[in-house]
């Protein structure tokens, strides 16, 4: 099987580099292929993936940030990043070589939520393992940095791609030739609303919009903006997908202009390529996830290719009840699939949040997460409880989600059998699971036997029997209530104040009913085996 090489930390510094990211000191090139962006918290230690890159967020000083190099070592992370100015200091050095973790520094003004946003974007490319590397026009395809620094070379000028809503897609690198406003521009991955209220004012977008040739910008000598620009629109048929916007001090060459052209067109290519991908890519995860959790022969290469086979995992499942009112309406039909699907896209986020290696994907109504934990943790259940509660709680109670989760499963043949206790764990929910919203199968063992239990009798068609049988013949026949009446003795303990109050009748009332319940049953309720008979019978009958 050949699958894509995720970006390599060398990649990595090639792309964000002399921008957001510096090297301090290490060797990039001992790591290679990233295995995912974790965000170091000193209160709740992180599953590290393979080849981790650890944003350490909050982490300063030589002292704690050697600390966490060697610690990271022995994770078998592959790079730590600090925010600058780091000084350069020998003790840093030394745990960067003794580790094998590399150190780079995050450009101040930068926003990690942005880098992060960055370095999961560049490790997205072959994400899921296609069979083989794509290219457009010799550039992998859609890799916008690769095809922004192929852009950059043609023109020799720094070059950003963007979206119609001036959203930095990908930069080149040389940023630190560009004026201010490209550098704010480049940090923030967004242009700032007072450059694109100049370029609306002016009617610079409108011009670029309107042809297909490059378009020369003017700066307007304020703000950091005082390098002129040369735009072009990226097209797809009539449809304005975007735009390239180079920095250059000269208006361009006619045969730089050409190159720009034809650049466009490329980019155009790249970018449907990426936004058919989006449901491409969905898709397959689905059915790599699908056959992963069904098991038989094909979990392994599923697993191999969602990167997931070494590592124990527990299942979730989470699922949306169907409103009451959605029954024959078309419109809230739609609406509501479209709800579920943004949410289960939000608990892909936050399981990708917990851990980088994370699988998740809608299959039929019910939103499915592998959530991978180290072979040796023994408490990954109540992990992916807390990370299942965290979930329910950011999503508020306004559709009413519920979470199932499987026992952990040692190895990828044993996710099928974590997906079933999830799914157990679920149904339960949906049937009686009261205000509870999350419930492991550990937890719910028992509720799960019993409506296993009621679907073996509804599929064999078994009626109740015995003394249940002759109560329920009797309350047809003479509309009473022996069966609540035994129903309600059994569930006080035999406690007949209490039993009587849950009948809203008076305890004498009470007492004459079990008796007639008694004779009519045939039971001796003082046989703990009868009692046990009859409670179950009841329970199944509940579920019935």
């Amino acid at each position: 099987m050949n699958t894509q090489p995720r970006a390599s930390l060398r990649r990595v510094l090639e792309d964000l580099g002399t921008t957001l990211l510096d090297l301090v000191c290490g060797d990039p090139d001992m790591a290679d292929e990233i295995g995912g962006v974790v965000i170091h918290d000193a209160l709740d230690e992180p599953v590290l993936p393979r080849q981790a890159l650890v944003l350490g967020i909050g982490v300063h000083g030589a002292a704690e940030t050697a600390r966490l190099l060697t610690a990271l070592g022995d994770a078998g992370a592959a790079a730590l990043v600090v925010r600058s100015p780091v000084p350069a200091d020998a003790v840093l050095t030394r745990a960067a070589e003794s580790s094998g973790v590399a150190l780079l520094a995050l450009t101040r003004g930068a926003s990690w939520a942005q880098l992060a946003a960055l370095l999961r974007s560049l490790l997205a490319d072959g994400d899921i393992g296609e069979a083989g590397p794509q290219t457009l026009g010799g550039t992998p395809s859609g890799d916008l940095f690769a095809l922004a620094n192929a852009v950059a070379a043609l023109l020799d000028a720094p070059v950003t791609i963007e979206d119609r809503s001036s959203r930095v897609l990908a930069f080149s690198g040389r940023q630190d030739e560009a004026d201010a406003s490209r550098v704010e521009t480049v940090l923030g991955r967004q242009v700032p609303e007072r450059f694109t209220r100049y370029l609306e004012d002016s009617g610079i977008f409108r011009s670029l919009y309107r042809s297909d040739q490059p378009v020369h910008v003017a700066p307007p000598e304020t703000d950091g903006f005082h390098i002129p620009r040369t735009a072009i629109a990226v097209r797809a048929g009539d449809e304005v997908l975007g735009s390239i916007w180079a920095v250059v001090r000269t208006p361009l060459t006619p045969q730089r202009c050409r190159a720009l052209h034809d650049a466009a067109k490329l980019v155009a290519l790249h970018l449907l390529r990426l936004r058919a991908g989006a449901d491409v890519e969905r898709r397959l995860r689905a059915d790599l996830v699908s056959t992963a959790l069904e098991g038989g022969a094909g979990a392994a290469e599923a697993l191999g290719r969602l990167g997931l086979t070494d590592s124990a995992g527990v299942v979730l499942a989470l699922a949306v009840p169907d409103p009451p009112e959605l029954t024959g309406s078309a419109d809230l039909h739609a609406q509501h699939t479209a709800e579920r699907q943004r949410l289960a896209d939000a608990f892909a986020m936050h399981l990708s949040a917990i851990h980088a290696r994370a699988a998740t994907a809608l299959i039929g109504d019910v939103a499915y997460g592998i959530l991978p934990v180290p072979l040796r943790q023994t408490d990954a259940e109540e992990r992916a409880a807390r990370t299942g509660t965290d979930f329910l709680t950011r999503v508020g109670d306004r559709l009413s989600p519920l979470i199932g989760i499987g026992p952990a499963a040692r190895d990828g043949s044993a996710l099928a059998r974590s997906r079933e206790g999830a799914d157990r764990a679920l149904r339960v929910l949906r049937t009686n699971g009261g205000p509870r919203r999350l419930a492991r199968i550990t937890d719910v063992h028992v509720e799960a036997l019993l409506l296993d239990l009621a679907d073996l009798t509804a599929e064999r068609g078994d009626p109740p029997t015995g003394p249940l049988a002759r109560l329920l013949a009797y309350d047809r026949q003479h509309d009473s209530q022996l069966v609540d009446t035994v129903c309600a003795w059994l569930d006080a303990f035999g406690d007949v104040p209490a039993s009587a109050v849950a009948m809203y009748v008076h305890q004498n009332t009470f007492r004459y009913r079990l008796r007639r319940a008694v004779e009519v049953a045939q039971a001796d309720l003082t046989d703990s085996d009868v009692r046990f008979a009859l409670m179950l019978q009841l329970r199944l009958l509940r579920r019935a």
